[in-house]
């Protein structure tokens, strides 16, 4: 007997067609469609269901100048090579046009525009409440990915009424903002880019803690010539995997390509973190900031609550081993930050997770249909 048949409850069935499936993917990005390759490679039933109403818009909806840190040669998903010269940054709308054309080359089952609202086990099998029926299935892979909710500070809240608030996620061009001075709180990867195209147009100050960087380039070759290779050895199974998997959990990524000297030059200003407020304006190492706009580049938390089921941490992180959840058979997770590899979360590092997961969907769907 698992834990979840210990703790779940029946979940009742909704008047109306249930639609059966061996397996539902939640989450059409490169995860969930990695997987699905991989699925359909092994010949099986499957749907992959996303909140989007096109392949690829979860990219799309990004900021307007942001571009992939991996070249394409590192950014492809299985089966179909990224369509660019090998060194080639991608921009994030050839990533959700490539996306797009991923499921069309493979003919993909994807159901666009429907939003999973609630997933619980019956006794029997995994059922999905969506906002456009329901569906049941003896496997589930969440592939929603790791950046789901924006992580906004609590100080945000007490800032004053003046400053224009946003977070990364809901950031386009600098021209959707007022006039005046901007503060980005969030010194990694994002908020550098950000704050680096901000500069162009007016003062801004870049607050967070300094992550560390690498250079674009190592020896004459590409810094991911160096790492991915790297990546792919340091697995959890390795010690160094383990402390590389606290560190990117606690510290964050460093800045890749973007070195301190070239914030300078921008006439970006360096700044600690934010911390407290004076009378509705944000504190920062003593001093009063008046910003006109703040941009919260702060990351994402995990947002599960629409599945019930017990397999969360205290930090709402699923517990897993290389994403399968052994306390609730059947369900799956992908796209994790660190699930094995230090590039699981990558374009072009989710295939490898992607396979695993789905060798042991059909391992299980093997002993369902012998049971």
């Amino acid at each position: 007997m698992t834990t979840l048949d210990l703790l779940s409850t029946p979940t009742p069935r909704t008047s109306g067609r249930v639609e059966r499936f061996g397996t539902i993917v939640v989450g059409g990005g490169q995860a969930g469609l990695s997987v699905g390759y991989h699925l359909q490679q092994r010949d099986l039933d499957f749907v992959i269901v996303d909140a989007h109403r096109r392949v690829g818009d979860v990219w799309r909806n990004r900021w307007d100048s942001l571009r992939l840190f991996t070249p394409a040669k590192y950014s492809g998903l299985p089966g179909m090579p990224f369509p660019a010269p090998p060194m080639h940054l991608p921009d994030k709308d050839e990533v959700a046009d490539y996306l797009e054309r991923y499921a069309e080359r493979f003919d993909l089952p994807v159901r666009s525009g429907t939003r999973a609202v609630s997933l619980a086990h019956d006794g029997e099998r995994w059922i999905l409440h969506a906002d456009h029926g329901t569906l049941e299935a003896d496997n589930v892979v969440v592939a929603t990915g790791p950046f789901q909710r924006p992580n906004v500070p609590a100080i945000a809240a007490r800032l004053d009424e003046s400053i224009h608030q946003l977070h990364s996620r809901d950031y386009r061009s600098p021209f959707d903002l007022p006039d005046g001075p901007v503060l980005v709180v969030g010194a990694g990867n994002s908020g550098a880019q950000i704050a680096l195209e901000l500069a162009r147009h007016r003062k801004v100050w870049l607050a967070g803690r300094d992550t560390g960087h690498l250079p674009r380039r190592l020896l004459g070759r590409d810094i991911f010539d160096w790492l991915w290779p790297l990546m792919h050895r340091f697995t959890l199974e390795t010690r160094l995997g383990r402390r590389l998997r606290r560190r990117v959990r606690g510290g964050g990524d460093a800045l890749i390509g973007i070195p301190e000297r070239a914030l300078v030059d921008a006439g970006v200003v360096r700044v600690g973190r934010v911390e407290q407020e004076r009378d509705g304006w944000p504190v920062v190492d003593g001093h009063v900031l008046r910003p006109s706009a703040i941009v919260w580049c702060t990351g994402f938390v995990s947002d599960y609550s629409w599945i019930d089921a017990p397999v969360f941490d205290e930090r709402g992180v699923p517990r897993h081993t290389r994403g399968v959840v052994a306390e609730a058979p059947g369900l799956y997770f992908l796209g994790l930050r660190f699930q094995h590899r230090m590039n699981s979360s990558l374009v072009g590092g989710v295939g490898y997770d992607a396979a695993f997961v789905a060798d042991e969907v059909v391992r299980r769907s093997e002993t369902v249909m012998a049971e």
